[in-house]
């Protein structure tokens, strides 16, 4: 039911929009629109071709950059638990990364890692990393005060503490990192794509636009977006069993 009040907010969000601009109609594209070029048009197969194929490999990029920078969270955020030394020294690089544009960044990258899967899995990382890191970092410094006391009493030191109470509290954190790395995962997909790769849903519409292919356009983003709401929700889906099964609630605010 909220992924179907979801796709009702937007469209109705895209048709008042366009109403309320006045936009050409050259260049903007409604709901019909996108649905004639993608379904009813001659040539609607190869469209759903060129569509679909971008998609995939823009699916394919997020995949990296969200496992990349995802992983990355997890262990620098446990190097944090474990030395309050290396979240001094670290916090501050990991704000930098954040700070800077991407755009300012991607030259050098560009420079230091080609323009392949490397290069993708830095710029997705780099924009996973930061919530990821600051939500799952909160998680597991939200555990109970008493737990850590019981297990420090029974003898066990911060590597036991770590283990036995901080990760288990930490799971609606962990699932909320995810949550939010998704849509995440895909933006840097489409950054990367755009100011490096050349391929996928980012590098065809920089070739749209002064093509005037205006309903590509449109329906490239129709589908990634598309794309990164049922993630999502599937995501959402997936903590929510989890952590019922657990006793737990999802964290909320994410």
């Amino acid at each position: 039911m909220t992924f179907a009040l979801t796709l009702v907010a937007v469209l109705v969000l895209w048709v008042g929009l366009l109403a309320v601009l006045q936009v050409s109609p050259m260049i903007a594209k409604g709901p019909v629109d996108v649905w004639n070029f993608l379904m009813t048009v001659p040539a609607a197969q190869a469209n759903r071709d060129l569509i679909a194929g971008n998609l995939a490999v823009t699916l394919g990029h997020s995949a990296v950059g969200f496992v990349a920078g995802l992983l990355a969270a997890i262990v620098v955020a446990l190097s944090f638990q474990l030395s309050r030394g290396t979240e001094h020294a670290l916090m501050p690089a990991a704000m930098l990364l954040r700070s800077v544009p991407l755009i300012a960044m991607a030259p050098v990258i560009v420079m230091i890692f080609g323009r392949g899967t490397a290069a993708v899995a830095v710029i997705g990382g780099i924009v996973v990393l930061f919530p990821a890191l600051v939500t799952i970092s909160f998680g597991l410094k939200s555990a109970a005060g008493h737990m850590n006391d019981l297990v420090a009493v029974y003898g066990g030191g911060t590597v036991s503490t770590l283990r036995h109470v901080a990760v288990p509290s930490s799971l609606p954190a962990f699932f909320a990192a995810v949550r939010i790395s998704v849509p995440g995962a895909i933006t840097g997909a489409l950054l990367a794509e755009w100011l490096a790769v050349g391929t996928g849903i980012g590098g065809s519409i920089g070739g749209f636009v002064p093509q005037a292919q205006f309903s590509a356009l449109w329906a490239s983003v129709v589908a990634v977006t598309a794309v990164s709401l049922v993630l999502y929700n599937l995501v959402q889906i997936a903590e929510n069993v989890t952590l019922a099964r657990m006793g737990m609630t999802p964290q909320k605010g994410l």
